[in-house]
């Protein structure tokens, strides 16, 4: 029986057999890279240079445009790469790399929207003890506790997942190294410890999620309780575009993860995957801004001095 150390690379899903679809999907995939780059390169750029803009909330929206810059770099480059020069291949490395790579961005990111959660409730539920359990040092923490629950889960999935012997070839069906879609190449007997794992995972999500539902019950009856419009516009402003944003990516992750075989089928797989992993990044940005003045301010700002610089 063929064991792992026979794979020496991996064949991603086609997009299409013709090359001007395959030109089509990387225009596609070119897009939706720059407007992610472009997006969280603004946040990031704004938030780091309006001072008005360095308290917790903003820092950990800091955070997240970091971790949606790593999370799309680590699966578009590639999809775009094998799009133009027409290939399925990815090396053993390279796919071990976009698993653990994922899984760190996708884990912290998981964490961090807890820890933003935990921002608003005490912003708008406790906002006389804002200051004190939310200062430099906590945030720092949280922040810090957000990237090493991505590490180690990167660390558990990947470890366990490429030592696996492989016994269904090496042709993995979807455009990027998805656990799941490697698990249908492993032994029938050997892959139960890594959907263990996954199970594991996936109900640490869940059970974050239901911790960021319950702070959202907590502030929206808070809000309702406000006596000015202002203050509760504020209020909703900051809170619907986060918890919109989680709704896209926990939703879509765990159907990805989760979904029974029989209803699983290539194109399901591919809508799925490519909403939970290449989307977020290139959304989370414009929802972001939307509805949150502070930050619309601080972009119009950066766009004028750029535009007074290179006058």
């Amino acid at each position: 029986m063929p064991n792992i150390s026979s794979v020496s690379e991996f064949l991603l899903m086609a997009f299409a057999d013709t090359w001007e679809l395959q030109l089509l999907h990387f225009g596609l995939f070119l897009g939706i890279y720059l407007a992610a780059l472009l997006g969280n390169g603004l946040i990031l750029t704004a938030i780091a240079c309006d001072h008005r803009l360095h308290t917790p909330m903003y820092f950990f929206l800091l955070n997240l445009a970091l971790l949606d810059l790593g999370s799309v770099s680590t699966i578009v480059p590639k999809a775009m790469a094998n799009a133009l020069w027409d290939t399925r291949a990815i090396s053993y490395q390279g796919c071990a790399a976009q698993v653990f790579c994922l899984f760190f961005f996708l884990g912290a990111e998981n964490s961090l929207f807890t820890v933003m959660a935990y921002d608003r409730y005490i912003a708008i539920c406790k906002p006389l003890h804002y200051g004190s359990l939310l200062g430099t040092r906590a945030c720092a923490k949280m922040a810090a506790a957000a990237w090493g629950s991505g590490f180690l889960n990167a660390v558990l999935h990947t470890a366990n997942t490429f030592s696996l012997p492989l016994c269904q070839g090496n042709a993995v069906d979807q455009f990027f190294c998805e656990i799941p879609q490697i698990l249908k190449l492993s032994c029938s007997d050997a892959y139960l410890r890594e959907v263990g794992a996954l199970v594991f995972s996936l109900s640490l999500v869940f059970g974050c999620f239901v911790f960021i539902v319950f702070s959202y019950v907590q502030i929206f009856r808070a809000v309702l309780r406000m006596p000015s419009e202002q203050g509760q516009h504020k209020a909703f402003s900051t809170c619907l575009p986060h918890l919109a944003v989680i709704s896209l990516f926990v939703s879509t992750g765990l159907f990805a993860y989760l979904k029974p075989p029989s209803i699983s089928s290539p194109s399901l797989d591919l809508v799925v995957s490519f909403l939970y992993s290449v989307v977020p990044p290139a959304v989370n940005p414009l929802i972001y801004s939307m509805r949150n003045q502070e930050l619309k301010k601080a972009v119009n700002k950066l766009f004028e001095y750029m535009l007074l610089k290179h006058q």
